[in-house]
């Protein structure tokens, strides 16, 4: 066997391997062997099939895949002990010559090959990052939201702001009617009008002058689509039915065992210290999101690399087989080398830093996305049995899918880790509200 590698230029290169008979046969043979004892003919007893008859009947496709599989074998081994950097995989060359798989006894291959260059990772750029205030105003959003969403609802005689109205929504002129629940909190410009008012009361308004010439806010109120409520406009009359006011929980110990568990918190001082806690831990967790992708960005826009484009777009069509078209490559192509340049980078980061990602912290990984599921602090001893086999199970699903997407996924938290450590992090101080009501694009 001869395998060879003709770089053509920087980026690109060919992959030639040359099969002699002595390569293949044995393997050939010992699976004809194999088929013998298991083929299944007509006039003779299992496992006493002649394998001379054997190799007249499946010869040629036995021949076929231990080529093929011999090719693949060599070939990894080859790129793995020369340490060659391939983007995806060699592909086959175009037009080769036909090969006479009666007659011919060696075998020649090429391939073309896409060459990836040594990264030299641009960790002198900065990047600006966050340290989250937890300021009152979002703590006492906090408290109202918590309080409402385990209150519960009442139906009080007459409107306040803040509640929501039920009741038939029809045009004054037109044929537009529906059942429908206002909040009044929606309401921008009169919102007198829904005050104060009880069942059987008529509200007359300017449809859109009401939710202040807002599509979003006309189709929640009226169950059109964005489209439809669009068209909306005139005056309108509202029939209340009924008022709906939440009515917000009381902080006490049931409140707390629901949100943190049974006694972790005991007293108003305990649970206002865990709650400030845990927002700022939300918070900071979304600050290191939104810093990773600048990283991310910051390294891709500033990675200086040579790429083989041609071959990149070949492999990109070989590989989707299909599903992506010549100008869908051509439309995303930048896309695709973004993702292409970043995975260098992780690699990179990977190989200098050496890091490893073990089967218990998988496992462990998966346990605790499944607590977060079920909304359980930990896992309870009863259950512990349980929960280890079906993380087991999950993780063995689709021949190990899941397990690999979970293995990447911490390998790529490693990776975000140290480029954070290696990297210039400008911190900025910022409240929640405001780090909340930024866009930061």
């Amino acid at each position: 066997m001869n395998i060879s590698l003709n770089q053509t230029d920087s980026t690109n290169a060919q992959l030639k391997v040359v099969l002699e008979e002595a390569d293949y046969a044995p393997k050939v043979d010992q699976q004809v062997k194999e088929y013998s004892k298991k083929a299944q003919i007509k006039g003779f007893r299992p496992g006493k099939v002649p394998a001379g008859l054997v190799k007249k009947m499946y010869g040629k496709s036995i021949l076929v895949e231990q080529i093929n599989k011999t090719l693949q074998e060599e070939i990894s081994k080859y790129i793995r002990e020369n340490d060659v950097k391939l983007l995806g995989e060699p592909l086959p060359e175009p037009n080769q010559d036909q090969i006479d798989w009666d007659n011919q006894k060696e075998f020649e291959f090429t391939y073309a090959v896409g060459l990836l260059p040594d990264v030299k990772l641009p960790l002198d750029k900065s990047v600006e990052g966050f340290a989250i205030e937890v300021d009152k105003n979002t703590i006492d959003e906090a408290y109202t939201n918590l309080k409402n969403q385990f209150g519960k609802t009442i139906n009080p005689e007459t409107s306040e702001q803040g509640d929501f109205i039920s009741g038939e929504l029809k045009a004054v002129e037109g044929e537009f009617a529906s059942k429908t629940l206002i909040p009044t909190s929606r309401v921008v410009e009169g919102q007198e009008k829904f005050v104060g008012v009880k069942a059987d009361d008529v509200i007359r308004f300017d449809i859109r002058k009401t939710f202040g010439d807002d599509n979003a806010a006309l189709a929640h109120v009226t169950g059109l689509s964005k489209d439809d409520a669009a068209n909306l406009n005139g005056e309108f009359e509202f029939t209340v039915e009924k008022i709906n006011r939440t009515e917000g929980a009381e902080l006490n110990q049931e409140l707390f065992d629901k949100l943190f568990g049974k006694d972790e918190v005991t007293t108003e001082e305990e649970f206002d210290a865990k709650l400030r806690e845990t927002i700022k831990e939300n918070y900071e967790r979304e600050a290191d999101n939104l810093l990773y992708r600048k990283i991310i960005d910051t390294l891709v826009d500033n990675l200086d690399v040579e790429l083989p484009t041609e071959f990149f777009k070949r492999w990109l069509t070989v590989t989707n087989e299909g599903k992506l078209t010549t100008e869908q490559i051509e439309e995303n192509f930048d896309k695709y080398v973004r993702e292409l340049k970043w995975s260098m980078i992780k690699n990179k980061v990977v190989e200098d830093n050496d890091l490893k990602v073990s089967n218990e912290e998988v496992v462990e990984a998966t346990k605790e996305k499944m607590l977060a599921q079920f909304n359980m602090p930990e896992i309870p001893e009863e259950l512990l049995e349980s929960m280890n086999n079906y993380a087991n199970q999950y993780l063995n699903q689709d021949n190990g899918r899941n397990y690999m997407q979970e293995y990447e996924q911490l390998l790529a938290e490693k990776v975000l880790a140290k480029l954070k450590e290696q990297m210039t992090v400008v911190e900025k101080t910022i409240t929640a509200e405001d780090f909340k009501n930024n866009s930061f694009e």
